[in-house]
């Protein structure tokens, strides 16, 4: 048997050829079964002597002739091997053919075969058949992944495909306007062309992310995880010859008539070194392979378009803001990746010690933990790749043009009460509505304005200063153009439009010079029914009515400004908006648990949603909750209307106060409640900031919002929202 001239490397050699390494390393971990098999037949044979030692070697030398040519060169070998056989076959061999010449054993040599040799081996093949499905887990994963990268790709071109089509429909509607439409058609037109750019942009860096994971899949993650393969198929043969010495010195020892055959094969055995047979596998599978091609640009069949990025003022005002998550994220993932790619190189030098003897610690295990530790670093390298080429792609474009920026300290934001974007001047609609403020200077966004916010934040700032800018980004959202006919700052790089003072132009509260004359029923909350986060000494100037001082007010509800749009009831009018359902408390109730509400004896409330199961949903001022519908009166008809101020002048609760809470009938059980969602920690988890939970496995939390596409979930403990990782919890 020839030494080995070469130490081959299937990474290198068999590039994209995971399946049929996969199978032949299958082959030989099942082969195992076979070895193990081999000996528990012979511990039965050996108390029978010589008779049948002949017979059970005839036999497996049969099956070993079957599987010859599988265990030799795999399943489907490019090249056909001919009458050779691998190195471990030809050892095998030899091994049957020692046996042959043996007549006797007697039957504590049976009993040692199991207790040394067949036992070990069983574990022995459990344990790397464990090894070998973890890289065909992981090779699965890693297809999975590409494909999602590519269908992520997909994905990006469609979007970019629509908002194309997209400017195409507004360019044609901006052509057919007239006259006072003809000028909102043309900013509608240039606002779906900004809108169109940054979405090319987008497809663009998704394509050279795509290709750059690619390369990284062909040229690094499929070649390591062939070379772990190998490593492990190694690692099997290794512990193959370990056992097949201890069976070659019981042999010696028990049996002195066969000691020059026990010597023999004690001579061959070693001299089946674990790379021969990757050896010999390799070169009849190898073949001709090609590397896919890099993804390119396709433009839309609406909008033909080149592949150069769009690097105009409201371009880079996207791409700074793509650039600066991109920068802040990559040095800590070039980090965390040096951190790990240390720990997997420390790990590597403990088995190789292990296999020069110096250390006594489970190889096996060693091996499921190099292979923990690059799954790790492989998943962080993954992020670190696509921060790196997201960066890299803006940067040759534009420059690096987070250099003397300000950006805005955004956190993502629940508003309770009603709230303008200062980018766009639209409402963000909700009570749960989800969007962005700065925490230093206030700055307030929907989500989908987030990356479109300019990087002009001019740091922290009072109350009365965050309210005077506010006031500015606010006019500036709604009229476009400042009084000399340029692009306000906090909008200077949108194109230039104009905004009617339309009920979105207003703020969460009622600004300083809105003067509106109400005469009409429910167009104003209460001063009792106000939520805390208005400023205080406000005094509205209501026509009709004196002025009050009150400590907080809010802005009504939009429903309360419908006869104020365009082709709805003029102002003054007396006619209801809606008939609304309206019930009153006829006893105190304090809220007892989640989704509840507490609410004052003789309070008239709305009814949101019918009784259901004795719960039903109401609202009071601007809050909602369930109520005992015991406890409800329902009104036959609407109450009768408000005298035109914004302030209540009902005594009901102070009239409930005086008399004494009255005891309420029996509350049934909320069936008609909102169910809440509960989730469960796969793993622990610990907190990387304050807005994050720490967790421990098993661990329960209330499910606030599920994941929206960033791969986390908000969830509520002791009575704290905060973010977890959407991928370490399960609904329960």
């Amino acid at each position: 048997m020839a030494d080995v001239d070469i130490a081959p490397n299937f990474g290198l050699e068999l590039k994209d050829g995971f399946k049929t390494a996969n199978a032949w390393v299958a082959n030989g971990i099942i082969w195992l079964d076979d070895i193990q098999s081999f000996y528990r037949e012979r511990s039965v044979i050996e108390k029978e002597y010589s008779a049948k030692l002949n017979a059970l070697a005839k036999k497996y030398y049969e099956k070993k002739a079957k599987k010859s040519s599988s265990l030799s060169v795999g399943d489907n070998p490019s090249m056909t091997p001919g009458s050779l056989e691998s190195a471990s076959l030809t050892t095998w061999t030899t091994q049957i053919t020692t046996l042959e010449s043996r007549a006797a054993e007697h039957d504590r040599f049976g009993g040692e075969l199991i207790s040394h040799l067949a036992d070990p081996l069983r574990v022995i093949a459990t344990r790397h058949e464990e090894l070998r499905k973890r890289h065909a887990e992981f090779a699965d994963k890693l297809e999975k992944e590409r494909e999602s990268t590519y269908g992520d790709l997909r994905k990006m071109k469609g979007k970019y495909d629509a908002t194309c089509q997209e400017v195409e429909n507004k360019r044609k509607k901006a052509e057919s306007a007239f006259d006072y439409s003809k000028s909102k058609a043309q900013n509608a037109y240039q606002q779906q062309i900004l809108e169109m750019h940054n979405v090319k942009n987008s497809y663009l860096i998704a394509i050279n992310v795509t290709n750059k994971q690619k390369e990284k899949y062909y040229h690094e993650y499929v070649p390591d995880l062939l070379d772990s393969l190998q490593d492990l198929s190694e690692s099997k043969t290794a512990k193959l010859n370990g056992i097949w010495l201890l069976a070659a010195q019981l042999e010696s020892g028990m049996l002195k008539r066969s000691s020059d055959y026990i010597a023999h094969l004690a001579q061959e055995i070693p001299r089946n070194l674990p790379p021969l047979d990757s050896m010999m596998f390799v070169r009849h599978n190898a073949g001709q392979w090609q590397e896919p091609a890099n993804k390119v640009f396709e433009p839309s069949p609406v909008w033909h378009d080149d592949d150069a990025m769009i690097v105009d003022d409201t371009a880079k005002v996207f791409l700074r803001n793509v650039l600066g998550k991109s920068k802040s994220q990559l040095g800590e993932l070039r980090r965390e990746v040096d951190t790990k790619r240390r720990e997997v190189e420390g790990t590597k030098r403990v088995k190789q010690q292990i296999r020069e003897g110096k250390d006594k610690r489970d190889e096996v295990e060693v091996v499921g933990s190099i292979f923990r530790l690059q799954e790790d670093l492989h998943q962080v390298d993954h992020k670190r790749l696509t921060a790196e080429v997201e960066t890299e792609t803006i940067t040759g474009a534009v420059g690096d043009v987070t250099l003397g920026a300000k950006s805005h300290n955004f956190k993502s934001q629940t508003f309770k009460i009603p709230t303008n974007c200062d980018l766009c001047g639209e409402r963000i609609w909700g009570l749960s509505a989800k969007g962005f403020d700065c925490r230093d200077c206030g700055y307030t966004c929907h989500s989908k304005c987030e990356m479109k916010v300019p990087a002009e934040c001019p740091g922290e700032q009072t109350k009365e200063e965050r309210k005077k800018l506010k006031q500015e980004r606010q006019e500036a959202a709604n009229f476009g153009v400042k009084s000399s006919g340029t692009p306000s700052d906090s909008v200077a790089e949108l194109p230039d439009m104009s905004r009617s003072n339309t009920m979105t132009s207003l703020s969460s509260g009622y600004a300083a010079s809105a003067h509106r004359s109400v005469s009409g029923p429910g167009h104003l909350s209460p001063a009792d029914e106000t939520p805390p986060e208005r400023p205080a000494s406000f005094k509205p100037n209501v026509t009709g009515s004196s002025t009050l001082k009150k400590s907080r007010i809010v802005a009504p509800p939009p429903t309360a400004y419908v006869s104020e749009l365009p082709g709805s009831q003029p102002n003054g009018s007396t006619t209801s908006i809606a008939t609304e359902q309206k019930g009153r408390m006829m006893y105190a109730y304090d809220a007892n648990g989640d989704g509840e509400l507490t609410v004052t004896e003789g309070k008239e409330v709305t009814i949101l949603e019918p009784d259901d199961g004795g719960w039903t949903r109401v609202k009071s001022g601007w809050k909602e909750g369930l109520v005992p519908t015991a406890y409800l009166e329902m009104l036959a008809a609407p109450p009768t209307p408000r005298p035109s101020s914004i302030y209540s002048n009902s005594g009901s609760s102070v009239a409930g106060s005086v008399q004494g809470k009255r005891q309420g009938p029996a509350v049934a059980p909320k069936r008609g409640a909102k169910k809440l969602k509960y989730v469960e920690a796969l793993y622990e988890y610990t907190a990387q900031s304050d807005a994050e939970h720490n967790m421990s496995e098993g661990e329960r939390f209330v499910l606030i919002k599920e994941d929206p596409g960033d791969g986390w979930a908000e969830v509520e403990k002791g009575g704290q929202i905060k973010s977890v990782p959407a991928n370490y919890v399960q609904a329960v």
